[in-house]
C-alpha cells in the first residue's frame, strides 16, 4: 500500500479524469502518483550598503540544472529536477521529494547592475550577488566646520 498525502478535492476531480482520452486536462495525463508538478522555491532576498544577495534554497539539484537570467530588471531562476531512476526494485512507500521543474521571478529595483551580477552554489544554495550601480549606492558625507575669524573688538 503507498502512503501518500490527503487531497480533499481528489474526489471532485474523478469525473473529469475519465474526459482525458476527450482533450480535458492534456497537461495532466500523467498518472496521478506519479505526476511531475511545477513547486516554488524558497528564497531570502538580503540588501545591504553594496548589493543585493538572493538566496535559493535548492537540495538535490545539480548546478547544471539550474538556470539564472536577468531580464528587463527580472532576476528568474528555474530549472527541472527528476526522480531518481536508481530504484531498480522495491516500491515506494513514501516519496516526498520533489520533482519536476521549478520556477521563481522577482523584480529587481533599478539600483542594480545586473552586468555585475554572479552566482554561486553550495550545499543545496543558489546565491546570486547583485551589486548596486555606483552612482546609486548612499554616500556618507562628512560634515565640515568652517572656522570663524576671531573679530578683534576694537
Amino acid at each position: 500500500m503507498l502512503i501518500g498525502r490527503w487531497d480533499p478535492f481528489a474526489e471532485l476531480r474523478r469525473p473529469f479524469r475519465d474526459f482525458r482520452g476527450a482533450g480535458f486536462h492534456a497537461a495532466s495525463a500523467q498518472t496521478e502518483g506519479a505526476r511531475a508538478e511545477s513547486w516554488r522555491i524558497p528564497l531570502d532576498v538580503v540588501r545591504d550598503e553594496d548589493s543585493v544577495i538572493v538566496e535559493a534554497s535548492l537540495p538535490g539539484v545539480k548546478p547544471e540544472d539550474i538556470s539564472v537570467t536577468i531580464d528587463d530588471d527580472v532576476l528568474r531562476i528555474s530549472g527541472h529536477t527528476g526522480q531518481d531512476d536508481e530504484r531498480a526494485s522495491g516500491t515506494y512507500v513514501l516519496s516526498e521529494r520533489r520533482t519536476g521543474s521549478f520556477a521563481r521571478s522577482i523584480r529587481l529595483p533599478d539600483s542594480i547592475d545586473s552586468e555585475k551580477a554572479h552566482t554561486s552554489y553550495d550545499a543545496g544554495v543558489l546565491t546570486v550577488t547583485l551589486p548596486k550601480l555606483e552612482a546609486k549606492k548612499a554616500k556618507q558625507l562628512t560634515v565640515e566646520v568652517k572656522q570663524r575669524e576671531e573679530v578683534a573688538a576694537t
